[in-house]
């Protein structure tokens, strides 16, 4: 009887506890739908897993995609690659004139024009100046861009009718310009925008230009083509910083094409993503339940697993360019008024991802040096206020952690 009694005694006691962790005290949050939600936190040096739930659960991730992304290309090409825009005089130079077309040649860099980090020279200038010290001018052809390094639509299909007018929810082009967005709505045409703007430019500056525009053609089409300018971004490095912090997810996509692209896939959306989930998988990243549709998290046709995301998040604890793309907790970009003022300002770097139902974070806890320590993942479907969840995860991390 006497061990009956204390077998009990230990079954109640456990069950005790249980009820008083973190993790239950999480999910019993009237903003939380249990079977919606995934979670893990583990030690990144032992292994241990401090908090689990539906860890293997495919769910809605939005924008904490891009830490899928941005890590594909960190490992492909590392931080210190570079998007590059080429133009050419396409065409004999006689004289003070280019015989025939001025050949923009898109590669897909997202900073064009922005108005936002990482800050780029005017690509308007580099020509002028260009042409101006070769003396030309005039161009008896036209301005003609070539559009071709990507395959498919800008964005995909899934992406939900209400966004593509957002700035936010403008497509990927391979040539873009200032954000393809104006008056914080999608510029759905930024190719014609930058040809009005070059042509007002090279005007302004004296240069004639007497035959039409072009968009869409390919390639070089005079043996006498010349390398005029070659206008080089920042690094990937600080792209994928500001994509991280702001949550841009034009950046996104066009750093998922260009993961596409490097490992020698058409630069489309479809084509990059797919190559993207069969990087990781053979990374050895479990890859069940999970599909990948965009770069950004935009689509809600995207499926994640907490496992999944925690996999990659742990490959890439040492690499000391990837957590510094996170904003910190209470500090900086999307997590500013997260955790702040407690123990864990500014000693977790995660990455947000918001959409109507939806809030998640995966990113790092950080030690005294900003190194990191343990790999998060809150995946939160089907929330209701957003204000109570995002406090619930607050709470889930400070109790945790404390």
């Amino acid at each position: 009887m006497k061990r009956h009694t204390l077998l009990l005694v230990l079954l109640l006691t456990a069950a005790s506890l249980f009820a008083g962790s973190p993790l239950d005290a999480f999910l019993k949050s009237p903003a939380i739908t249990p079977g919606s939600t995934a979670v893990i936190i583990q030690d990144l040096a032992t292994g241990d897993v401090l908090v689990s739930h539906n860890a293997a659960t495919p769910l809605l991730p939005a924008s904490i995609m891009k830490t899928v992304t941005i890590a594909g290309l960190l490992k492909e090409k590392g931080p210190d690659e570079r998007f590059h825009t080429k133009v050419y005089a396409d065409g004999m130079i006689a004289g003070n004139a280019i015989e025939g077309d001025l050949l923009i040649v898109g590669g897909g860099d997202p900073t064009l024009g922005a108005d936002c980090a990482p800050e780029s020279t005017d690509i308007a200038d580099e020509i002028i100046a260009e042409l101006q010290h070769i003396g030309v001018t005039a161009i008896k052809g036209g301005i003609r861009i070539d559009t071709s390094l990507y395959e498919g639509p800008d964005c995909p299909s899934s992406w939900a009718a209400a966004d593509l007018n957002e700035a936010y929810g403008t497509g990927s082009h391979a040539l873009n310009f200032r954000r393809n967005a104006a008056g914080g709505k999608a510029v759905r045409n930024p190719e014609s925008k930058f040809l009005s703007y070059l042509a007002t430019r090279l005007r302004q500056a004296g240069i004639t230009v007497q035959g039409a525009p072009k968009t869409g053609t390919k390639g070089i089409g005079s043996k006498y083509a010349v390398l005029l300018v070659d206008h080089v971004s920042d690094s990937y490095a600080e792209v994928m910083r500001s994509c991280m912090m702001r949550s841009d997810n034009l950046f996104a996509e066009t750093l998922l094409r260009a993961f596409g692209l490097a490992r020698g896939k058409a630069g489309s959306t479809t084509a990059s993503a797919d190559e993207m989930l069969s990087f990781w998988k053979k990374a050895g990243v479990p890859t069940k339940g999970v599909t990948l549709i965009d770069g950004s998290g935009l689509s809600r046709a995207n499926r994640v697993t907490a496992d999944f995301i925690n996999s990659i998040l742990r490959q890439m604890g040492d690499n000391e360019d990837y957590a510094s793309f996170m904003p910190l907790a209470g500090q900086e970009g999307t997590l500013s008024g997260f955790l702040k003022d407690t123990p864990l300002d500014a000693y977790v770097a995660m990455k947000t991802g918001s959409m109507k139902g939806i809030q998640c974070y995966a990113g790092y806890k950080l030690d005294e040096q900003f190194a990191p320590t343990h790999s998060i993942v809150i995946i939160m479907n089907e929330i209701g206020t957003r204000g109570t969840a995002r406090r619930a995860a607050e709470k889930l991390l400070l109790e945790t952690f404390e």
